[in-house]
């Protein structure tokens, strides 16, 4: 059977709590610390951060973690993604400037994303920064390319199978759900590798199962997929 790619966004938001870290402890630790206590002032280092791995590995979710952890301080966040061909201005009140898939960024990007860096560093603003290679495999504009692997990298891994196996089976564990070995084996082989994206597809299997009052089982996956 071709394997079904699952890209679906946290219905509650990723939270730094909510990741899984596994051999990726020491970036977890990092931006925890970075990010500090909403119930108290925070001073963000304005030394930069750069993620880099695999599709997968979680990077776009501790970004997207950042972000809610900062806004929930009441700092705005410049966000920069592939995705956005007119990137706005640099705002002052950002607190933070975070940018996701570097490597895809067009020269128009690369250059908001340049203005964008070096006016955080001048007013002490802290930068995070996320990439499907090393700072110097990639091929963006020199300055920016630099500037984005200077301060702290981490090189994210995506969790083993093994891994995260034992995060679905808790997680249902912890719902009151019953999967069987053949269920969890359908989720790792059919779906994303993705950790987010199965934490949502065990949410919401537990819906359709109480929706149809039937026991989470392939035919039951199937199904819910063909209803979709």
């Amino acid at each position: 059977m071709k394997q079904l790619a699952l890209d679906i966004g946290l219905a509650t938001g990723p939270t730094l709590a909510g990741f899984f870290a596994g051999p990726n402890e020491p970036a977890l630790r990092h931006l925890t610390l970075w990010v500090g206590d909403a119930r108290a002032p925070t001073l963000h280092s304005p030394v930069p951060t750069y993620l880099w791995g695999e599709g997968g590995c979680g990077k776009s979710h501790l970004l997207e973690a950042v972000g809610g952890a900062l806004r929930e301080q009441g700092a705005g966040v410049g966000w920069l993604t592939p995705a956005m061909s007119n990137p706005p201005e640099f705002d002052e009140r950002w607190g933070a400037v975070l940018l996701d898939d570097v490597h895809l960024f067009t020269a128009v990007q690369q250059h908001a994303a340049f203005n964008w860096f070096v006016n955080a560093q001048s007013l002490q603003r802290g930068v995070v920064a996320a990439g499907a290679v090393p700072p110097a495999d990639l091929h963006l504009r020199e300055d920016l390319r630099t500037r984005l692997g200077w301060g702290h990298v981490f090189h994210l891994q995506v969790l083993s199978e093994t891994e995260r196996r034992a995060v679905l089976r808790q997680a249902a564990d912890t719902r009151g759900l019953m999967l069987s070995d053949d269920v969890l084996d359908y989720m790792l082989h059919r779906f994303s590798r993705d950790l987010g994206s199965l934490m949502e597809l065990l949410t919401q299997l537990d819906g359709y199962a109480l929706q149809t009052q039937r026991a989470i089982t392939i035919p039951l996956i199937r199904s819910m997929l063909e209803n979709e």
